[in-house]
């Protein structure tokens, strides 16, 4: 589901990233959820809280980078999968 319409960002992207550990803000400075109209603020800080709630061994990991890199995987295999997504529909 879209969560924040400006930036077109959904609640499984939001959760993703609460899942690697990042706590509201970064995930507002991540993906510019809640910087423009303001309307998605406490749909995305419900997603987090229920998500980081629902991990909260991942914020142990976070001082050492280890999130950060699982993060940054998920997502490259999440764009790699969109992009043979699109290519196959052309």
């Amino acid at each position: 589901m879209i969560v924040c319409v400006c930036r077109r960002v959904s609640d499984r992207e939001i959760a993703r990233h609460a899942r690697a550990g990042m706590t509201f803000d970064e995930v507002q400075f991540e993906l510019g959820v809640a910087t423009q109209c303001g309307q998605c603020e406490g749909c995305a800080r419900d997603v987090v809280a229920q998500c980081s709630a629902s991990h909260p061994v991942a914020a142990l990991h976070r001082e050492t980078g280890v999130q950060a890199i699982q993060l940054a995987n998920s997502i490259q295999e999440s764009n790699a999968w969109n992009s043979s997504r699109r290519s196959a529909a052309v």
